[in-house]
């Protein structure tokens, strides 16, 4: 559709009815903080780092909240954020449409929440939106944004992030991935070490490059 970015706020199950975009963050936090029966402080929001989140930032330092600002990548912030092993309890900010209905496929399948809800950037990105019969006040879950049950969700790490390890060169032949690889029907949550012969994907693809 015409809307580049959306307003985002994902948790783990823990926390899901908990997340609200019409509610202020501070209460966020202190929802998040009563149920985990510790106090704000305990409390860590991944965030990207952009000047249109100045104020949210803001919001949560001030109801005594940390925030983990990520520079790019707010589909692996997400699964940061819902992922049980990691220190991160929820995922705000405005990042982008098609991020967002990624990482709504990849919540249907390792559980959890997300909300959203169109942002346009400016008044011609709006009457676009309006005119093509978008409901710009309306709040998406990630059932609005994936309506089916049998989806799967993969990736692979590039760089090192806190959801996947980058590729490691070994040589001037070998390399070594980390990927995730989900499926909602099941259930299954895989994470795939994988090791690559570079020289025999050479000869296969006609690649020349590194």
């Amino acid at each position: 559709g015409p809307i580049v970015y959306m307003e985002k706020m994902a948790a783990g199950e823990r926390f899901a009815d908990l997340l609200d975009l019409d509610k202020p963050l501070g209460q966020i936090v202190e929802a998040i903080a009563e149920r985990k029966g510790s106090e704000p402080n305990d409390v860590m929001a991944v965030v990207l780092d952009r000047p249109r989140h100045e104020e949210g930032i803001a919001a949560i330092r001030a109801a005594g909240g940390r925030c983990q600002l990520i520079t790019d990548g707010d589909v692996s912030g997400a699964l940061n954020a819902v992922a049980p092993d990691r220190a991160a309890d929820f995922l705000w900010g405005i990042g982008g449409t098609p991020e967002g209905v990624i990482t709504a496929a990849a919540i249907k399948c390792i559980g959890g929440a997300l909300v959203g809800r169109l942002w346009p950037r400016d008044d011609e990105e709006r009457a676009s939106a309006e005119a093509a019969g978008y409901d710009l006040g309306r709040v998406l879950t990630h059932d609005d944004l994936v309506r089916g049950e049998d989806v799967f969700f993969s990736a692979t790490g590039v760089t090192d992030g806190d959801v996947l390890q980058g590729v490691r060169y070994e040589g001037g032949r070998g390399a070594s991935t980390e990927s995730l690889v989900m499926r909602s029907r099941s259930g299954t949550v895989r994470r795939i070490q994988s090791r690559h012969d570079r020289t025999k994907l050479r000869e296969l693809t006609g690649y020349a490059g590194g």
